[in-house]
């Protein structure tokens, strides 16, 4: 997995309140069978507009049909991003577009929990640094640089001006070190085996010996 550790990049503002992940990727937007390729899908329902001849067209209207913030890999939201139902597929989704980082005042909680195994920042600043930015940016025409610096969880609006956030330690060290779920796991492989050792003298009947592990594995339809 890559690192994150400090960005600088095009910030897209997109300050509505409760975008819920059926808004972030559509139930029709879900019929594939891996984990990529659904940033075709991210917010289809607003992206797009049906023709009069029946074919989807981009809708010039919403934000991320426009230069330069197709580029964006920073989506500044409003409060409550991402409720509704627990899909995975919406944090996939906004990966696979290229954002790496959403700036809200708040997050569905699921949704929080899935940026990180996904290689995807969630910050938490008051809707008042957001709209703050979210000025700055639009008044650049979204020329104006968000810069994110997770080493000291700060972000730096376009003028200057910097914010500080706050992250779980756990979360940080996840993203800083570039570690997928497996991998943070094993940083304790250690500390698993020492439990496992003084489990096993403390419980020695939850660890069967060989034989009678292959006993169960073979009695296993």
């Amino acid at each position: 997995m890559d690192r994150f550790v400090k960005i600088k990049e095009v910030a897209a503002p997109l300050l509505q309140s409760n975008i819920d992940t059926d808004a972030i990727i559509p139930g029709n937007q879900l019929m594939r069978v891996s984990h990529s390729g659904f940033g075709g899908g991210l917010f289809a329902n607003w992206r797009y507009r049906t023709e009069t001849n029946g074919e989807r067209a981009e809708n010039p209207d919403f934000i991320l049909n426009q230069a330069p913030y197709k580029q964006a890999k920073i989506l500044l939201a409003g409060p409550n991003f991402a409720c509704g139902s627990s899909r995975e597929t919406a944090v996939w989704a906004l990966r696979d577009w290229g954002f790496v980082c959403i700036i809200a005042p708040s997050f569905g909680d699921i949704f929080y929990a899935n940026c990180f195994k996904n290689r995807v920042l969630p910050i938490m600043l008051d809707f008042a640094a957001v709209k703050a930015i979210a000025g700055q940016v639009e008044d650049s025409n979204g020329e104006g640089r968000v810069t994110v610096d997770l080493e000291h969880c700060l972000v730096t609006a376009p003028d200057g001006r910097q914010f500080a956030f706050s992250i779980n330690d756990y979360f940080r060290n996840v993203l800083l070190q570039g570690l997928d779920p497996v991998s943070a796991v094993l940083q304790y492989e250690t500390a698993i085996s020492e439990f496992q050792e003084a489990d096993r003298m403390r419980r020695p009947w939850v660890y069967p010996d060989a034989e009678t592990a292959q006993k169960i594995e073979e009695s296993v339809p």
